[in-house]
Parts: C-alpha cells; sequence; structure tokens
C-alpha cells in the first residue's frame, strides 16, 4: 500500500487532471482547509484525528476527477475512491472525501468539522478567483472581504456559484460569513503564487 502524503496526492492530481485552471481550484481548497485548519486549532476547536498536511490532501484531492466525470457527475468522487484503493489511508479522510459531491453521488452527507469546512469554502474559491479576474490587475492582493461581499450581492456576478451553500459556514461550522471569506481570502492571497493570481 502506497503512503498518502500531500507530495503523493499532488502526483495523483496531476495525472488525472490536465487542465491548469481547474488544477488551481484544487490548490486553492487545499490551502485554504490548511489555513482553517490552524484556526480551528487557535480556537481550541475539535479538529479530529487528522494532520494540518491531511486537511490540505483532502482539499487538494476532492475535485482530481471531475476531468474524467465532468458528462457523468453521479460518478464524480466514485472514480476518486477507486484511485485510492492502493493507498493507505484513514477512514476519516476516505470519508472527507465522501461527503463532496453528496447531491449528485449521495455517498455520504457532510458531517465533520472538515467535511462542513470542504462544503463551504468549495465554491468560495471560486467565487474569490471571479471577483480577482475583475479587478483592475487581476490580483488577488486587490480583493478585499468588502469586494467579495459587494460582488456577493450582484445576482448576475458569477451566477453559477451556490451562495446559499457558502453561506451555510454560520450554522454548519459556527463561523461567520464575515470571518468565512477572510480565512479563505488570507489563505488564497498567501498562495497567489501558486495561484498565478
Amino acid at each position: 500500500m502506497k503512503e498518502l502524503t500531500l507530495q503523493s496526492a499532488l502526483e495523483l492530481l496531476h495525472e488525472n487532471m490536465q487542465n491548469k485552471n481547474l488544477r488551481k481550484h484544487c490548490y486553492a481548497v487545499g490551502k485554504t482547509l490548511s489555513e482553517f485548519f490552524d484556526f480551528y486549532k487557535s480556537e481550541n476547536r475539535e479538529t479530529g484525528s487528522l494532520t494540518k498536511e491531511q486537511w490540505e490532501i483532502v482539499g487538494t484531492l476532492h475535485d482530481a476527477d471531475w476531468e474524467k466525470t465532468t458528462n457523468a457527475p453521479d460518478r464524480h468522487v466514485f472514480e476518486l475512491l477507486s484511485w485510492l484503493e492502493n493507498y493507505d489511508i484513514s477512514e476519516e479522510l476516505l470519508n472527507a472525501l465522501k461527503s463532496h459531491n453528496h447531491k449528485e453521488a449521495q455517498i455520504r452527507e457532510p458531517q465533520t468539522l472538515l467535511e462542513w469546512t470542504l462544503e463551504c469554502c468549495d465554491e468560495l474559491t471560486g467565487f474569490i478567483v471571479a471577483v480577482a479576474l475583475v479587478m483592475p490587475n487581476k490580483k488577488l492582493s486587490e480583493v478585499s472581504v468588502e469586494t467579495i461581499f459587494k460582488k456577493f450581492k450582484q445576482k448576475e456576478f458569477a451566477k453559477a456559484v451556490e451562495r446559499e451553500q457558502i453561506l451555510q459556514c454560520e450554522e454548519k461550522v459556527n463561523v461567520s460569513p464575515e470571518k468565512f471569506v477572510e480565512i479563505t481570502l488570507k489563505a488564497m492571497q498567501n498562495n497567489s503564487e501558486l495561484l498565478g493570481l
């Protein structure tokens, strides 16, 4: 059995996903989950048995099979799980991946702090990229929490983004939308070079 490290997770992602923008989305979610791990620890919240690196692995791999399942959304996540059969992975990490795409795949509803954080930040990272791309220099450094909420209220802006999914953060992870956006934006700005923004 292979060990699933961040490096081997990235190799698996790159092997199965050629689209650079999709890869960047996976990097963004991974880095955001890593940032939330630190935030929850600073608040003495219960983060489960997974390490900070494993939280990042979950984000990095959550959409790893998307290129291959775009036309069969109900297969999204199932493909990924089949690739992971050769790896030594804890049930907690597997469950976190199973909870992703629960609306289509219906394997597992999000339950843990990690699973709900993934659920809420997945759409948000995409929204923040959309905001960055309409800035004068198309840079994350130009984006503020205020800008994000201003665009959030414009229904025609990035209308494919499910705002309700993001706003669940208050109820599901007990973090206000303002704070949730602030932490996600910080994670992305700290990794702007990796994200090409």
